[in-house]
């Protein structure tokens, strides 16, 4: 790789495979949530990735270029975090704030990945492009503030801190006898 293009193109290639990734991981994020909530915004969170993947691939077409065949290395890992926490058979409600915190991660690594490309469209003055990644940008962050939101929202039946604070309670209590 020697130019800002060819950096351009891996980049994007990078973004699109995760994307597509994401529509199938977001469709198995909606089926496996037990909160109405969490389901809703998870399924509009694939459909409008879904419209993201059509954004991408407008770009390649405008710039006369076709996609790599590439992995995201990145979103593979933060997928792989994902079913790795699910083989320990979390209840639905831990569940539900794991997967909350998961696709805040993503988030983060997309708008990440997109200012980055962000950058790049501008310096080399792909303004069409640059419109078409900034509209992607901006929906992964209203995302993020969604998630965001959720996870105030969506909390554990159990805390699992009542054994810890009555040990801490029995602890005090010795000291003060």
């Amino acid at each position: 790789m020697q130019t800002a293009h060819e950096l351009f193109l891996h980049e994007l290639a990078d973004i699109l495979d995760a994307e597509r990734k994401l529509v199938d991981a977001l469709d198995e994020q909606a089926n496996g949530a037990s909160n109405p909530q969490l389901q809703k915004a998870f399924a509009a969170h694939q459909a409008q990735t879904e419209k993201q993947v059509e954004r991408l691939e407008q770009v390649f077409r405008q710039l006369g270029e076709s996609p790599e065949d590439t992995e995201c290395k990145g979103l593979k890992g933060l997928l792989e975090e994902v079913d790795t926490f699910k083989e320990e058979s979390p209840s639905p409600d831990i569940l539900d704030v794991f997967s909350i915190g998961a696709a805040s991660k993503v988030e983060s690594y997309e708008i990440n990945a997109y200012e980055s490309l962000i950058n790049l469209a501008r310096e080399m003055g792909h303004n069409k492009e640059l419109r078409l990644l900034q509209q992607n940008l901006k929906e992964e962050q209203q995302t993020l503030k969604k998630m965001q939101g959720l996870s105030k929202k969506i909390r554990p039946e159990q805390s699992g801190m009542e054994e810890e604070e009555g040990g801490r309670q029995r602890g005090r209590s010795r000291r003060a006898a």
